[in-house]
């Protein structure tokens, strides 16, 4: 099986990314896609557009800290949301970025050796999320409004699912024309993209397990063998293949919606997604406070304002699909996504990532002939 060559030390999986940012750090970066206004106002406390996101007490004193943040989000997606945050509450963040199998195992790490630094932690993977549970990572913390929503909080606000990231095929622009870019799932394999294909390795966090859900259970358990046969590139994660999907080295590849939006707006590379005939594939994302936070109140604003209607309109407009109900789903390089419920939208739910995720891989590994 043809593996990636290795790209780059600042996109290969696992590479870990310390970064300071700033409401003007990185503004550059996310300008292209976050548009969302804000009327903010902080004579007592902090409100966003007459929302409540904290009480006076807790903003005073947010606003003199720097959160620690550790994430398993995609690198461009998560400095939209950063900036954004710091552009409408002042806090600044630390992030630590890693991919979502590669975070756990520092989290577990530093959280037995009592040297765990993050304030708060967002990841893909309920499985990764419940493994923390397991370690004590968490401090349950209630965040407002999110126990009125379906499939929100999780075991008392141990940890929050904030919204659904979505995967799709995404295709370059300037090796495929729009007429014969793949229409669907089926398409990709039919023989036309053979040695022309990327994917990313199928254990590298909740992506990959919710699309080898998806590939078994709606496309048939002969997918994996036929997209298999069709001789693609493997790579380590998500930011790899999207950096090879823009520069040439696939033609069409598995993408995010997201990553595809901030890649093709703010970088100006030549990648489109479309929406396959089958469905999108959507995966949760949660954020959680964890027990040795030593910012608490900032860690507090940050999970409010991720919750908050300003918070989710952010994640729409980078790509993803919001947990309230009260914002629409994304419209994304004039595209306007399909309703969750519309039967277009796949998102694998909590038992079976429990009951399936570790055969899933296994079975993936054997037939992409994948060894780590």
């Amino acid at each position: 099986m043809k593996l990636a060559s290795k790209l780059p030390a600042f996109t290969a999986a696992g590479v870990l990314l310390a970064l300071s940012l700033t409401g003007c750090g990185s503004a550059a970066q996310s300008a292209g896609v976050v548009t969302a206004s804000a009327a903010v106002k902080t004579d007592d406390g902090l409100a966003i557009n007459g929302e409540s996101i904290a009480d006076k007490a807790t903003y005073e004193k947010a606003k003199t800290q720097t959160l620690s943040l550790y994430s398993g989000y995609t690198d461009s997606s998560e400095s939209a949301l950063v900036d954004a945050f710091t552009k409408d509450t002042g806090i600044k963040v630390n992030v630590v970025r890693l991919t979502p199998n590669k975070l756990s195992e520092r989290v577990l790490s530093e959280q037995g050796a009592g040297k765990l630094s993050a304030d708060v932690i967002r990841t893909s993977d309920y499985r990764i999320a419940k493994s923390m549970e397991d370690a004590k990572v968490w401090k349950a913390y209630d965040v407002p409004g999110a126990s009125a929503l379906k499939d929100v909080s999780v075991d008392g606000g141990q940890f929050t699912r904030m919204f659904n990231s979505v995967y799709t095929l995404g295709y370059n622009t300037q090796l495929v024309k729009e007429a014969d870019a793949p229409k669907s799932w089926a398409d990709a394999v039919g023989g036309k993209w053979q040695g022309k294909l990327g994917i990313v390795q199928g254990g590298s966090g909740g992506s990959t397990a919710a699309l080898n859900r998806f590939m078994e259970t709606k496309m048939g358990g002969d997918y994996f063998a036929k997209y298999a046969a069709q001789k693609p590139k493997i790579y380590d994660s998500l930011g790899a293949e999207a950096t090879a999907l823009a520069r040439g080295e696939v033609a069409v590849g598995t993408v995010t919606i997201s990553g595809t939006n901030i890649s093709a707006v703010q970088d100006k590379a030549p990648v489109k997604f479309i929406v396959p005939e089958e469905g999108l594939v959507s995966y949760d994302y949660y954020l959680g406070m964890t027990g040795t936070a030593t910012n608490v109140e900032a860690a507090k604003v940050f999970m409010n304002y991720n919750l908050s209607k300003q918070g989710q309109q952010v994640f729409a407009q980078i790509g993803e699909y919001p947990v309230r109900t009260d914002v629409a789903p994304p419209t994304i390089m004039g595209v306007t996504l399909p309703a969750v419920d519309s039967g277009k939208v796949y998102r694998m739910q909590n038992t079976d990532a429990v009951t399936y995720g570790k055969d899933d891989l296994t079975k993936w590994n054997q037939v992409f002939g994948y060894t780590k």
